[in-house]
């Protein structure tokens, strides 16, 4: 049975396009007649506010958007995530990271360094023992996934999206990815990972600007024995400047469009 989720973060009102988001994955599935799941994406909790989770709801049952079951959120399910990173931990598939900001900064600028933003490695080769000896002190860390030895492990891997057909993995095409940070516990690419084999979810729906995190997901889900979704990268929707909308767009929050009149018709029709 297909099924799909819309999982916005209650960090701000849903705009028009968490509507064509939530609108795709929903036609998706009750085209197949199957399950549409609703997930908070509540992990940051720093930028959270609890008064989203119901204007969210409200937005969507207004737009007609009604999902399966229960919402489901991450902020309940750490216990999960964590369990996923001991098994890397025991596999030798994270490593942590003690960098700042600044010294990844210094070192992408440095003379002959990366000048795109992936992570350029500066703790993978670490000792263990130093490694564990600066934790015990109680040294800031994070826990970034060394993908090229993932990539040893699992071998060669594909993702199939709709809209994009067959792309092989390229694990050097989010880097080392950081995992878990003590500011926000598991980060975003683990933590989605866990829900869709959780949910059992069959199709990945999301915008084409999370294309490129497919490649880290694929490999986690290899790694961590988790099935492999279809995918459907879709298009974003633009400002007349041709910029992705952000929560700060509040012109164009659902929202704000309900108090100036518009029908959740009309709304849909010109998604």
């Amino acid at each position: 049975m297909t099924r799909t989720r819309f999982a916005p973060s209650p960090t701000g009102e849903l705009h028009l396009g968490h509507a064509y988001a939530a609108k795709v994955a929903y036609d998706l599935a009750r085209e197949h007649n199957g399950h549409f799941l609703l997930r908070h994406e509540d992990i940051d909790s720093s930028r959270v506010r609890e008064i989203y989770y119901s204007q969210i709801e409200e937005d969507l049952r207004w737009l007609g958007l009604n999902w399966d079951g229960d919402a489901l959120r991450q902020s309940h399910r750490q216990d999960a995530y964590r369990d996923a990173l001991e098994i890397l931990k025991q596999r030798g598939l994270v490593y942590p990271c003690f960098c700042t900001r600044k010294d990844i900064q210094q070192s992408l600028s440095a003379p002959h360094g990366l000048t795109e933003h992936i992570y350029p490695g500066i703790c993978r080769d670490i000792p263990a023992s130093e490694s564990a000896q600066r934790i015990a002190e109680g040294d800031a860390h994070a826990w970034r996934f060394n993908s090229n030895l993932a990539a040893l492990i699992h071998g060669e891997l594909s993702f199939h999206d709709l809209r994009f057909g067959k792309t092989q993995v390229n694990p050097d095409a989010n880097g080392d990815a950081v995992l878990a940070r003590k500011d926000i516990g598991i980060a975003y690419h683990l933590a989605v990972v866990v829900d869709d084999a959780f949910q059992n979810i069959t199709h990945v729906t999301r915008g084409d600007d999370l294309l490129e995190s497919t490649h880290i997901h694929r490999q986690l889900q290899a790694v961590l024995g988790f099935p492999e979704p279809t995918y459907l990268h879709h298009r974003c929707i633009c400002d007349e400047n041709g910029k992705r909308l952000a929560k700060r767009d509040d012109a164009r929050s659902i929202r704000t469009l309900r108090e100036q009149g518009h029908t959740p018709e009309g709304i849909k029709i010109n998604l």
